[in-house]
């Protein structure tokens, strides 16, 4: 005899997936574009692999750092003088190399204006502090 046939049950799914949470990184495409800017000549793929966990691993102790240097301050919030230390620790920034002159090497003009002040007519100066 014919039986008539059953619906299969399918599990249910929970509705979060279970995927640990990621920590935000820096892209890989940026990474790359600045090595290679820097090097200046081939670099093969397992040396790009290795520069993204050095700079993984820079970019991580920096924030620990500079969160170091926040909490010693008593403040929540990272300052420029934060990071003007951090930088002075470093090495990169010097009496005879200030951050003003590592602004205008380095970034664009775009962003040269949001970091330096100016004075512009009318007695004003940008950015507004």
């Amino acid at each position: 005899p014919l039986q008539p046939l059953q619906p299969k049950t399918v599990p249910k799914r929970l509705g979060t997936s279970q995927k640990k949470p990621r920590e935000p990184q820096v892209p890989r495409s940026l990474i790359k574009d600045i090595f290679r800017h820097f090097a200046k000549m081939p670099v093969t793929r397992d040396a790009f692999q290795i520069v993204e966990k050095c700079s993984e691993r820079y970019f991580k102790q920096l924030s620990n750092d500079l969160e170091a240097y926040t909490h010693h301050a008593g403040r929540k919030t990272v300052e420029a003088a934060d990071l003007e230390v951090l930088m002075r620790r470093q090495g990169l920034v010097t009496d005879k190399m200030p951050l003003t002159v590592l602004i205008e090497r380095f970034l664009p003009l775009e962003y040269r204006r949001l970091l330096i002040p100016v004075a512009v007519s009318g007695n004003k100066v940008i950015p507004c502090k």
